[in-house]
């Protein structure tokens, strides 16, 4: 009888994961977190990830949409090894934290357990001074209060960011990019992609896409004509739209909007840019900086966006650009 070739291979390693549910937090981002992590060990039919949940005492946990989770165990549980403990919260946080998350947080720290803030949570680790020298992502309306509330931590507007024992994400749906990522790093891509297409999503979004930030938010107090042109220019990227054209669709003449444009523009900054990223950013193809990098920095949600607008408009990746 031959023996079994699947018999003989160790089975990967089992990865318990801790969910910490603090009030007001999220059930999208909590669920986008944790039932990829589920799907994982039922496609795999194996129990690739123990996961555990947890509140700060015996009571329900009320959520944002008002509705309450019962916690498998509270914070005093004698838990045993984790491999990963993840804090779900609302954001801002609309409350003085306890002292004792404080202490029991970090009292996780140099055990092997890598700590996480989904969405608010990424707040309550700056908080307790566990992301100093780290890079990290939350919510984009929580950008400018957090880097003037924790210079130390290197904020990024991406989805979510993996920095060595550090993982944050902006909440919602970005929390499944993230497990999802995870999953692919422990056990293949094949399995992440499985998990992913059971949840319908297209694609899974890569780390370095930033976050969505709305047009109005962008251009702060900036006039509602020149939001409506930004928002033509950014609709037709890939084609984009020329003075005259753009005048058209505004109703004003091609010099007047020029003048009109320069104008604005000296007086908003923010508009500066996001027009910018609707032109072509060759100049910064002459410096040595990556093309991600010069993605983002003109106004682009990926690298791989940047390629496409750019090889649709111009006929070449900027890529192919440098090489040539």
């Amino acid at each position: 009888m031959q023996p079994n070739p699947l018999a003989s291979q160790a089975a990967p390693p089992r990865r318990r994961v801790a969910f910490l549910l603090l009030p007001g937090f999220s059930l999208l981002t909590h669920a986008s977190a944790l039932e990829p992590l589920q799907m994982a060990n039922q496609l795999s039919g194996q129990m690739l990830y123990q996961t555990v949940t947890l509140s700060l005492n015996d009571e329900p946990v009320r959520s944002g949409a008002q509705l309450s989770l019962i916690a498998q165990h509270e914070l005093s549980t004698a838990l045993g090894p984790l491999d990963l403990l993840l804090v779900c919260a609302p954001t801002p946080l609309p409350y003085t934290l306890p002292a004792k998350l404080n202490e029991w947080l970090r009292g996780h720290q140099g055990r092997g357990v890598a700590l996480g803030g989904l969405a608010g949570g990424t707040e309550v680790l700056a908080r307790c001074g566990l992301l100093e020298g780290y890079r990290a992502t939350l919510p984009w309306q929580r950008f400018e209060a957090f880097s003037q509330a924790y210079p130390q931590v290197t904020l990024s507007q991406q989805l979510f960011e993996i920095d060595r024992d550090r993982l944050t994400c902006a909440g919602g749906t970005a929390a499944m990019d993230l497990m999802l990522t995870l999953i692919g790093q422990h056990h293949g891509a094949r399995l992440a992609e499985q998990v992913s297409e059971q949840f319908v999503c297209d694609r899974i979004r890569l780390a370095d896409e930033r976050q969505h930030v709305p047009l109005r938010s962008r251009l702060g107090h900036a006039p509602q004509s020149l939001v409506e042109a930004v928002t033509l220019m950014e609709a037709n990227i890939e084609e984009p739209l020329s003075t005259l054209e753009l005048a058209e669709h505004l109703g004003i003449s091609g010099v007047s909007w020029s003048g009109y444009l320069r104008s604005i523009c000296r007086r908003c900054p923010a508009a500066t840019t996001s027009i910018c990223a609707c032109r072509k950013p060759a100049s910064s193809l002459e410096s040595d900086r990556p093309v991600g990098d010069i993605a983002f920095a003109t106004g682009f949600s990926s690298g791989a966006h940047f390629s496409t607008a750019y090889r649709h408009h111009f006929g070449m990746t900027p890529r192919e650009e440098r090489l040539g």
